[in-house]
């Protein structure tokens, strides 16, 4: 039987179950029943009064409410309902129309270098970053980006992929050329990474005396705020942060920016004004300062 968390965001109208397995590698967006030819599932669903919108891809179905109700009073009907579905089926989907046409869209980010290509399916579960050619070998996706000689860094992570361009070249010069590439690249189903990939930015950060994992109480509280609080926003904008250690001793805490955070001239605004300052107002006293390690 499927195992499915209950999941907030942002938007308190919005709440997401998570499964413990792979939905779909597409994405799908239900405004109303009149909109659903494909799953039995998402049907049963808009047949609940409060259920307003439905949007499924990876691992997780969010739902959109109706004012009518709150989320307290019918997320763990919602849920059962869910797991009683998979109980009894292999899919949320019937067999046809559940294919689409691969669809990529840029989108700018607070970095001026960096532009956010988005797609309708799903790229990766991990966060992979690629600072350079030499390290792209294990990501085939990134190795022929790099082909392109205005492509110096590259970020993916779930169904987007972050690129840094060189400052002497416009995006309004690229934006096509890239897209149209990454269209091609995932409608012929070639590898994104491959089974041997290792963070490379973590591995070079070992050697550093500031880089030693934490797994005390208090850090597994900065974890849980980072992912709750703070990492929806940074993925929005094309980027990731990556908890790395916490001092008890002088209050630090050692993070690492990465995709469209790495480099950005707002990042230490980010870093002071909405990272650290969450962590201050969640853990008061236990947090002096934030340090990103990049």
């Amino acid at each position: 039987m499927s195992t499915i968390k209950i999941e907030n965001t942002n938007n308190s109208a919005i709440i997401k179950f998570i499964f413990d397995k792979i939905l779909t590698q597409n994405s799908f967006e239900y405004n109303s029943i009149d909109d659903v030819d494909n799953s039995n599932l998402v049907k049963q669903l808009f047949h609940l009064p409060f259920v307003k919108k439905v949007f499924i891809t990876a691992n997780f179905i969010a739902i959109e409410k109706f004012d009518i109700v709150k989320w307290q009073e019918v997320q763990e009907e919602t849920k059962g309902m869910l797991e009683d579905f998979m109980s009894q089926n292999d899919s949320i989907f019937t067999a046809k129309n559940t294919a689409s046409v691969t669809e990529v869209f840029a989108e700018s980010t607070p970095n001026p270098n960096v532009q956010k290509f988005v797609t309708n399916k799903l790229l990766t579960s991990q966060n992979i970053e690629v600072l350079n050619k030499d390290d792209a070998n294990d990501v085939p996706l990134a190795l022929e980006l790099f082909e392109f000689p205005f492509v110096k860094e590259i970020f993916i992570s779930d169904n987007y992929i972050s690129i840094m361009k060189s400052e002497e070249t416009q995006w309004f010069e690229i934006n096509t050329e890239i897209r149209d590439f990454i269209k091609e690249y995932l409608q012929s189903d070639r590898p994104i990474v491959s089974k041997n990939y290792e963070p490379k930015s973590i591995k070079n950060l070992e050697s550093k005396s500031e880089f030693k994992q934490t797994n005390d109480e208090i850090s597994k509280q900065i974890i849980a705020i980072l992912d709750e609080y703070i990492k929806p926003a940074v993925a929005g904008d094309g980027g990731n942060i990556q908890f790395l250690s916490y001092s008890k001793e002088t209050k630090e805490v050692n993070v690492l920016l990465q995709g469209a955070c790495n480099g950005c001239p707002s990042s230490t605004i980010t870093l002071k004004d909405g990272i650290e300052a969450t962590l201050k107002q969640f853990l008061p006293g236990k947090i002096r300062t934030v340090n990103a390690l990049n």
